[in-house]
């Protein structure tokens, strides 16, 4: 196979330590030479961006329509830079074989399950916990060991959609039991305080588990008087992780600009995206979600850690990644407009930034925009 050369304005690997303007050369799924700065290769190359990072990872968001109601094509994301698709609960015990044999294995690009501690996961329009008979501790269990080279947390969402009779305790309750049993991480959706306070919710979790929608205003906010409440503070320091989920509802300037104001970052970015997005007619990646958190006063370098490293070492990926000799060529390569556009949150308030697209996505290697 033909080696291909990319010369980048910024090469960037949290893992490798690398953010230098420089020069990547792939052949045969692999990253064969990374040079950096003056040192960058004087063939013409492939194509010249403005950021060449490790392939995005997108930790939260639907893939797989017609399995799930929220579910959109794997091919969609993969459009958008994103080389690894982390379903949020899209399938549970009673879907999760056919999600496997219908959705993952044959993705060109990489998917990873949260599996939902419902039986049934997204397949139904009256939430995923309708009722107590969707919850199934065994069956779950056996379920994620037959799958677990696919599955990389339990997905419980507490909300009120999500669970609208049960009471949310016991719906965390029975997923904190398969994550024991399984040693996987919990994904967590909060429940609105008015129904369970946030630190009740909040001291259940332990290290490792990861709470989404970390920037929406309501019905659960992070963020009081200017500052980030105490159970929040105190649950990252016990290592309890937050993610973006920015999705139809669940990202605000205002929050955003608060918490990263006080020094509270996601630890990840992700989309939310799902099959409401599509009836929108409006673009929603991660390339876009990203751009946002810039727009709130977010750095950079720690917005392309919160979709790569951080994420790739939550689902436990055993491949070498990153921007090394020998590493799998997931590549994500972006571009900046010229000029600033304003961006929209899901309050309807609105900011304006740069904006990062997607020129090329390489999955092994392999072209796949």
């Amino acid at each position: 196979m033909e080696t291909k050369h990319f010369n980048s304005r910024r090469l960037f690997c949290a893992t490798a330590g690398i953010d230098s303007p420089g020069s990547l050369s792939i052949a045969n799924g692999r990253i064969v030479e990374v040079s950096l700065s003056a040192d960058r290769r004087d063939e013409a190359p492939e194509l010249e961006v403005d950021v060449l990072l490790p392939g995005l990872i997108d930790l939260h968001c639907h893939i797989g329509s017609g399995l799930s109601v929220y579910g959109v094509p794997p091919s969609m994301v993969l459009a958008s830079g994103v080389t690894m698709a982390c379903s949020q609960g899209d399938a549970g015990a009673q879907t999760v074989d056919r999600y496997v044999s219908e959705v993952i294995r044959p993705s060109a690009n990489g998917i990873k399950l949260a599996i939902n501690l419902s039986a049934v996961g997204e397949s139904l329009k009256t939430g995923c916990f309708h009722e107590a008979s969707t919850i199934d501790v065994n069956a779950c269990i056996k379920a994620l060991e037959r799958h677990r080279e696919h599955i990389w947390a339990v997905a419980v969402n507490a909300s009120h959609q999500a669970c609208p009779t049960l009471d949310p305790r016991d719906v965390l309750n029975a997923g904190l039991k398969v994550s024991r049993e399984t040693r996987l991480p919990i994904l967590y959706g909060m429940r609105r305080p008015g129904d369970w306070p946030l630190a009740e919710q909040l001291a259940l979790l332990r290290q490792g588990d990861v709470v989404t929608y970390c920037f929406r205003k309501s019905p659960h906010c992070i963020v009081k008087d200017g500052r980030v409440i105490d159970c929040v503070v105190d649950a990252r320091a016990r290592g309890v992780l937050f993610d973006l989920g920015h999705g139809c509802g669940s990202f605000d300037f205002d929050v955003a600009e608060t918490a990263i104001g006080c020094g509270f970052l996601p630890d990840t970015i992700s989309t939310d995206l799902q099959a409401r997005h599509l009836s929108q007619g409006t673009r929603h990646d991660l390339p876009l979600v990203m751009s946002k958190l810039r727009a709130a006063g977010m750095r950079e370098l720690d917005i392309y850690k919160a979709v790569t490293m951080t994420p790739a070492r939550l689902i436990g990926e055993s491949e070498p990644r990153g921007l090394v000799t020998g590493a799998i060529a997931d590549l994500t390569l972006l571009n900046e407009s010229c000029a600033e556009v304003v961006l929209e949150d899901t309050s309807g308030n609105s900011r304006r930034g740069k904006v990062w697209t997607a020129t090329q996505v390489f999955v092994e290697g392999e072209s796949r925009l």
